[in-house]
């Protein structure tokens, strides 16, 4: 039997222990109206460990499962926080929908895309109850997107034209080398645009439209013992005309701003690490950097907090819970990156373009993606 879910504060249960589950606490404990109440990790001394440093911060200690069904056979449970690896995302938020959970899974929405249907239309079936889906994409909540997605959407910058989008990281080997999943196409997704540059590329996808058709290279340029990318570019078209190039990388040290650029007939406009540094119109005349205020005292410049976007989409998800209605960013949102993403492997893998609706219909579920460079070596 599903909890009732307008309670006061709604219980949490956070799977994975891993660093992006900290993440996740430091929103859950940031954010009223909801509660830390369970911790999930298969690994024992991943989650007594987990456990152990909540209750020193809180003075309060969350129950500790090894696996998500015990979890939700706890009657608090109301909200499921998916932070495990990738290739493990659908799975679990499948499970805890179907419970009549609401879920906030961690970005990508998976590591492939052979259950994407099924969890939209899950997630879609689950809306019709009360029960809310979301998928952590916390740049689409920042004032400077909304501020650019405003100035799009009123025509301020006349016909959108091209952008470049770019996530320049780096992550040292020991990065790689920390756990056995890392760098692998099963249950990391792909490398620097996967797990560095999804947040760009969302952003990029949020601002410009539906895609048509993709063309990617990716190299593995400077780590070893990894079957991922640590460098990409891809050229994207979109269903208004539009072109624009991502780049993401894992292999520009000592590590970039990630930035991207938004030019139109009328205006143009950049955002850089979450800042709007730049809007122009031909309207206003205006040809000074612009600037996002801040919300809620929540950051400066250069210095947000680093859980702030995941605050702002725990907020998001908490205010659609209380009010029926739909999150900022949909499971079909989360999975028209997850699709664009995977495209850019597959073109790399075949070395031409591809079309987005024949990656979308599963047509190359068959393929398997790979990284020229990291094959070489």
């Amino acid at each position: 039997m599903s909890p009732e879910l307008n309670a006061a504060s709604l219980g949490v249960a956070m799977v994975g222990c891993g660093v992006i589950g900290h993440t996740h606490v430091a929103a859950i404990e940031a954010v009223d109206g909801v509660e830390l109440v369970a911790i999930v990790d298969p690994i024992e001394q991943a989650r007594t460990k987990f456990a152990d440093e909540v209750e020193a911060r809180t003075g309060r200690r969350p129950t500790i499962y090894a696996d998500l069904d015990s979890a939700l056979a706890d009657s608090r449970v109301q909200l499921v926080a998916v932070g495990t690896p990738s290739g493990f995302h659908i799975e679990q938020g499948l499970a805890a929908l179907r419970a009549g959970r609401h879920v906030i899974i961690e970005k990508p929405l998976d590591a492939s895309l052979t259950r994407v249907a099924e969890i939209e239309a899950e997630a879609a079936d689950a809306a019709r109850r009360g029960v809310v889906a979301s998928v952590i994409s916390q740049r689409r909540l920042d004032d400077s997107t909304r501020v650019v997605a405003d100035a799009i959407a009123s025509g301020a910058l006349g016909r959108v034209t091209s952008a470049l989008a770019t996530s320049p990281r780096w992550r040292s080997q020991d990065y790689y080398d920390s756990g056995d999943w890392r760098g692998t196409w099963k249950l990391d997704g792909g490398g620097a645009l996967a797990n560095q540059g999804i947040h760009t590329l969302d952003l990029l996808l949020c601002l410009m439209g539906r895609p048509v058709e993709i063309y990617a290279r990716t190299a593995l340029l400077a780590h070893e013992r990894v079957e991922i990318e640590d460098t990409l570019v891809a050229t994207i078209s979109f269903e208004s005309g539009a072109l624009a190039t991502m780049h993401a990388s894992t292999a520009a040290y000592p590590g970039l701003d990630q930035r991207i650029q938004i030019m139109g007939s009328a205006g143009s406009a950049i955002i850089g690490e979450n800042e709007l540094e730049y809007l122009s119109t031909s309207a206003s005349g205006d040809e000074a950097p612009g600037s996002a205020a801040p919300a809620d005292g929540e950051h400066a410049r250069g210095v947000e907090q680093p859980a702030a976007g995941h605050i702002r989409q725990y907020r998001d998800v908490l205010h659609a819970i209380r009010t029926g209605g739909e999150p900022t960013v949909t499971v079909a949102a989360a999975a028209q990156s997850l699709i664009t993403m995977r495209a850019t492997y597959i073109s790399a893998t075949l070395g031409r373009p591809v079309l987005f609706d024949d990656v979308r219909s599963g047509e190359y579920n068959d393929l398997e993606v790979r990284t020229e460079a990291g094959a070489a070596r």
